[in-house]
């Protein structure tokens, strides 16, 4: 009798080869807001590179303020001078582009006092910014996709209660999205208790202005084992969170050549991968980054 060709081992070893070469699509996070000199809001998403926009900050709420937002040099919100942003956000989201509110930044006056201040905080963005309504919405009639923590001052407590109570709001009919870019030391001083409520959907780690998790010339070490950390870590899709250009960033640039050849064909092997996050449209504008690395991402 014949013997029938035994072709399971090759086909165990082609599923296991092909397990191996498994990689990840991702997109790009952009921060704009911080210069004037940057473009619009429509301009910034008709160039297609970016998948969400992340306007830049909020920057001063809680512990009983008024709140304000910072749009450096495009418009004036004491004024209502922004509410006309309203029709770019719409512009963006047409195009499939998410668009958040920051909220913090290094610059500004924030903190939560208490529990009750979280779900304060809430409320307000909740009324003023995404689906619930005021008179005085800042960024006009536009209902933004989510709300982005860059938490880098004042307390480290009860972002977990503002996370949890945000994102109870995407009970009321549309999905309210959470990102959070926090420092790359794991954990983080400021979102580490926030970030385990499993509430965020995306967290880009900022892997620069940190010597110890970031890439140094020639060195992708501490990057990588920092990257494999979060990515064990926090159940979210991560981001690479980076300069877009030298002058973004006191340290941890990563050259375009290097980026695409070294690191992302490494992080692109993790389910959790979600893309790169750049600061900011500025840089990115004068150093074209995005451009040179979206086929790659």
């Amino acid at each position: 009798m014949a013997r029938t060709p035994q072709s399971t081992p090759l086909l165990i070893s082609l599923s296991v080869l092909a397990f191996l070469q498994t990689t990840y699509a991702g997109g790009i996070a952009i921060y704009w807001g911080q210069n004037g000199n940057e473009g619009t809001l429509t301009q910034t998403c008709n160039t297609g590179k970016y998948s969400y926009v992340n306007i830049a900050f909020l920057n001063k709420f809680g512990n009983g303020q008024t709140p304000e937002i910072n749009l450096a040099g495009h418009c004036d919100s004491a004024s209502n001078g922004c509410t006309s942003v309203s029709t770019d956000i719409s512009n963006c989201q047409s195009q499939g582009v998410k668009v958040m509110l920051s909220i913090g930044g290094a610059i500004g006056s924030y903190s939560l006092s208490s529990s009750d201040d979280a779900q304060n905080v809430a409320n307000y963005l909740w009324n003023n910014f995404l689906g619930g309504q005021s008179s005085s919405r800042p960024l006009g009639d536009a209902v933004l996709d989510g709300i982005d923590f860059v938490i880098l001052l004042g307390s480290t407590q009860y972002w977990d209660n503002l996370a949890r109570a945000l994102s109870g709001f995407s009970q009321r009919g549309r999905k309210v999205y959470l990102t959070a870019a926090p420092q790359c030391p794991f954990p983080d001083k400021f979102m580490g208790t926030a970030l385990n409520t499993g509430r965020f959907d995306n967290v880009w780690v900022q892997f620069y202005n940190n010597p110890p998790c970031q890439y140094t010339s020639g060195n992708t070490t501490n990057l990588l084992n920092s990257w494999n950390r979060w990515t064990s870590s926090i159940n979210s899709r991560i981001f690479l969170g980076l300069p877009a250009a030298s002058a973004a960033a006191g340290s941890g640039f990563i050259p375009p050549n290097v980026l695409t050849s070294q690191i992302l064909p490494v992080i692109k092997t993790s389910p959790k991968y979600g893309g790169v996050m750049l600061w900011s449209k500025y840089y990115d504008d004068q150093s074209g980054y995005s451009s040179t690395i979206k086929s790659s991402v």
